[in-house]
């Protein structure tokens, strides 16, 4: 009784003692044990804090057709990560997280299972975090455990991934939405600001997403948008999806969304591998363009946003080319990204004050067709006590 008299003191009491015992509990865990008393609340925050790093979801194969691998991932997963999400970026393949379309009168059910599919996979995360979900043809992805392991091109299947950022000291990350205004054709650019696109110094990458490329007038209004962008000294990049499963409802025509990264700590470049990049050296010659940003590879991710006529089908049924030429040159950075219906990026270096753009002049275009456009973002230096 002595001694677990003594433990119970040093746990109501040192605080040392008890943070250095929550830094071993995986967030969920740890948010329990801050309802025990106001000192492992104090204890609780604080560990929080220190936990700045980029965390992941991979789901790579199939399974019970229920519902999605994502789901199932992120459902088991979420209890084992040590951060906590303040925005999350899902994509998944647009075949098994819509599900089967196979007449006309079966369209609206799809419509359903896609709603209803992101719904399950929503509720997972916390209320508070801004969340951006996508479905694409195909899917890049980094397994989870290690950010060495090796990236897969997974271009048809089940296969899908959940980033997951915390909050990071220096950096605000923000999402936005931009539907086509079916009564206006041209677009109202004072919206820029309010997500953070305008009259913002610190601003330094946006990711930008068009959806239903397909319908009437959906490329005019994406160029509305990447145009007044273009101008500015940022990195532009992303691509057209197959459509999107957060912060909108069911009656947008088309529209763009994305997430913008603001902080003078953020670094990035992008590179882009027009057509001529076919084989295995000239997509190694791209990488080392990429590489020769000196972009720091710590607290670093990258994404990789391709046509869906590129993989395997582009390099003579050689699958997995371009995630494999990304790992020789950067063995340490974890690569995201999908299969689209066209890319938005080119060859461009944003390092604090520095800005080297290869696409600034006004007849450049961002819009490609059978491309890739790889992206490495820098978050800034982690602390050495950030887990």
């Amino acid at each position: 009784m002595e001694a677990s008299g003594r433990a119970a003191f040093v746990l109501s009491n040192l605080a040392e003692v008890v943070e250095r015992v929550l830094g071993f509990l995986p967030t969920k865990a740890l948010l329990r044990a801050a309802c025990v008393c106001r000192l492992w609340r104090e204890c609780a925050r604080r560990t929080l804090r220190t936990r700045q790093r980029l965390a992941w979801v991979s789901a790579l194969e199939p399974g019970p057709a229920d519902s999605h691998a994502l789901v199932r991932a992120l459902a088991r997963e979420l209890e084992k990560v040590h951060m906590l999400p303040q925005t999350v970026l899902y994509i998944a393949d647009a075949e098994t997280f819509s599900g089967h379309e196979e007449c006309h009168e079966q369209k609206k059910a799809r419509k359903r299972n896609s709603k209803e599919t992101a719904i399950a996979l929503e509720k997972l995360l916390p209320k508070r975090c801004q969340v951006l979900g996508l479905v694409t043809p195909g899917i890049v992805v980094t397994p989870m455990g290690s950010s060495s392991n090796q990236p897969q091109e997974i271009e048809d299947g089940e296969a899908g991934f959940a980033l997951l950022f915390p909050k990071i000291d220096g950096v605000k990350i923000q999402t936005f939405h931009f539907p086509k205004d079916l009564k206006n054709r041209v677009f109202d650019e004072s919206k820029f600001a309010e997500a953070g696109l305008k009259n913002n110094p610190d601003l330094r990458v946006v990711l930008l997403f068009g959806y239903n490329s397909w319908k009437s007038g959906a490329t005019r209004f994406l160029h509305q948008i990447v145009n007044p962008l273009n101008e500015k000294s940022i990195i532009l990049a992303g691509g057209q999806v197959e459509s999107f499963t957060s912060l909108t409802s069911e009656n947008d025509a088309c529209g763009v969304v994305g997430l913008a990264f603001s902080g003078p700590q953020i670094q990035s470049a992008t590179v882009l591998l027009d057509q001529d990049v076919a084989d295995e050296r000239t997509a190694e010659a791209a990488m080392q363009r990429l590489k020769a940003a000196n972009i720091p590879e710590r607290n670093t991710v990258g994404f990789m946003f391709a046509c869906v006529g590129r993989g395997y089908r582009h390099y003579k049924t050689k699958r997995n080319m371009e995630a494999d030429a990304f790992r020789k040159f950067f063995p340490n950075v974890p690569l995201f990204g999908f299969f689209g219906h066209g890319e938005i990026g080119c060859d461009r270096i944003v390092t604090g004050n520095f800005v080297l753009r290869e696409c600034n002049d006004v007849k450049d275009d961002l819009l490609h067709g059978y491309t890739t456009v790889m992206t490495l973002i820098h978050l800034g230096s982690t602390k050495p006590n950030q887990v």
